[in-house]
């Protein structure tokens, strides 16, 4: 799928003065819709896609439903019952990459069931150290973007940015942005005559949120500072504070 930019986008493509190149991103796409159907989510999804390739960043865009990704919350489910798991793949991928951003629709009020089966998956890393002895995520940048036909943009950007910057992401200002037509059935963002692709609010949103997510990660390049956060020196020091104990 390729997605026209506009004049000024384009404008601050050409004028950007930072060098991006070093940068990784992934997008995964949470629709419910195997490929090859059009998934409207990875419509905007691929707004993003297209400014941060301009720029020099390398990315990837995922759609989780194609891959058999197991139910959990550790890092690899076969070691845990399930006869298949393509999940440790995708998280390599993650891990490789400096920004995280998440697509999702809206379904009864909600993110789809596939954004909150990659959370979990996320979440199953969550736990593991950096080679600095810091929580894996630190030093990585997230965002989301929103598509549905009913409200819910705000309440799903909340709950998955929240969960982002949880585990350990770093969320800068505008990291979210989304389209809904009107409630109920009716055209989506991709549709002809919605008029998503058009819709000034959404395009300028997704591209603030675009640059920011570029911009943080370039300051968190060489990791988020290590100074009173590192999980290694913690469990390894005397002090005073232990666990309580269950009883």
């Amino acid at each position: 799928m390729k997605f026209k930019l506009n004049q000024l986008q384009d404008q601050w493509n050409k004028s950007n003065p930072y060098d991006f190149s070093d940068l990784k991103a992934v997008l995964i796409n949470c629709t419910l819709k195997k490929s090859p159907e059009q998934s409207h989510t990875e419509g905007l999804l691929t707004m993003a896609k297209t400014i941060m390739q301009a720029n020099g960043v390398n990315t990837e865009l995922i759609r989780a439903v194609d891959h058999e990704i197991a139910y959990g919350v550790y890092p690899n489910m076969k070691e845990h019952g399930w006869e298949y798991d393509e999940w440790p793949e995708i998280q390599e991928k993650v891990m490789a990459a400096n920004i995280l951003v998440i697509g999702t629709p809206i379904w009864l009020g909600e993110k789809s069931s596939i954004a909150t089966k990659v959370i979990e998956r996320l979440y199953g890393y969550s736990g593991q150290l950096n080679q600095y002895g810091q929580y894996a995520y630190y030093g990585k940048v997230g965002g989301c973007l929103i598509t549905g036909n009913e409200d819910g943009i705000k309440h799903c950007a909340m709950n998955l940015l929240y969960s982002l910057q949880h585990l350990g992401y770093s969320v800068p200002p505008q990291a979210d942005a989304g389209w809904i037509g009107e409630a109920g059935p009716g055209p989506s963002y991709l549709d002809e005559g919605s008029g998503g692709i058009e819709n000034d609010f959404t395009t300028r949103n997704t591209t603030f949120m675009t640059w920011n997510l570029m911009h943080l990660a370039y300051l968190l390049k060489n990791g988020f500072p290590r100074h009173g956060n590192n999980r290694k020196e913690w469990d390894e020091s005397d002090h005073d504070h232990p666990n309580p104990e269950y009883r």
